[in-house]
């Protein structure tokens, strides 16, 4: 099977280095371009080390790009932390379909910063491959886990949760995909939420005149602390005062 990947972030510079040293045939790889590329060196020198095609992957709505990847026939294409919708007519282009690594339980949390949402909505988390279909994340599910969220996680640590059990699940699964002999499921009916990028600065401004529930306001707060992004704030003179919560259970505290 001939496989191309869409890969952003660590989960996916991990997922393209795993199925490389698993031996399957990459013929090429999207990535994203410098401005918003996280392990772009990394990704980068598997890409090199593979001798494949890298594709930028804020281009693949151009006809001449599609045309460059459908030369090299892949069968299927895989998406982890890739930040682009992908087009019908991308999605055309594989025969056996498109896969996502999605860092939340579908249909919970589609979209952007799960990890947040898990959090911030008291939903529940967890990592799920999906097929992709034109919506976003709604698609066909073959496998997913549910990950525990602990009254002291931050967004940052649930987020470093759910790329291990990411990778995890990918591991756990791709022999079937592979092999063709993988579950798909529709996503069960529901309660269901999807959110933008730009939907975390409705919550980030904690407003000082407000009345807030104890637990909503830590929920926020925990929920955007992942350093070195500055997160929730306030304003006080002008300016924007940003906060970072550190959560310990008592028995952690008295052992210090």
């Amino acid at each position: 099977m001939k496989l191309f990947c869409l890969c952003n972030n660590w989960l996916g510079w991990q997922a393209l280095k795993w199925l490389r040293q698993e031996g399957d045939e990459i013929v090429g790889v999207a990535v994203h371009p410098a401005a918003s590329s996280k392990y772009g060196n990394e990704i980068g020198r598997e890409i090199r080390e593979m001798n494949c095609m890298a594709v930028d992957g804020s281009r693949l709505k151009q006809a001449e790009v599609l045309q460059q990847i459908r030369k090299l026939s892949p069968d299927m294409a895989l998406s982890v932390m890739f930040g682009y919708i992908l087009a019908p007519e991308f999605l055309r282009t594989f025969p056996h379909g498109c896969i996502n690594l999605h860092p939340a339980l579908l249909p919970h949390n589609r979209g952007a910063f799960p990890n947040v949402w898990s959090i911030v909505n008291e939903t529940p988390a967890g990592v799920t491959l999906h097929y992709v279909d034109e919506g976003i994340d709604t698609g066909d599910v073959i496998a997913q886990k549910e990950v525990a969220v602990t009254v002291t996680d931050t967004g940052a640590s649930l987020y470093r949760k759910l790329e291990v059990e990411g990778m995890k699940l990918l591991e756990d699964t791709w022999p079937a995909i592979r092999a063709g002999t993988s579950a798909r499921i529709p996503q069960r009916s529901g309660p269901a939420s999807c959110h933008r990028v730009s939907d975390v600065r409705q919550i980030d401004e904690i407003d000082l005149q407000k009345s807030y529930r104890g637990q909503d306001l830590i929920n926020v707060i925990r929920a955007r602390t992942f350093p070195p992004y500055p997160g929730a704030y306030f304003v006080h003179g002008g300016r924007k005062i940003y906060l970072r919560l550190e959560l310990k259970e008592e028995a952690e505290v008295a052992g210090e």
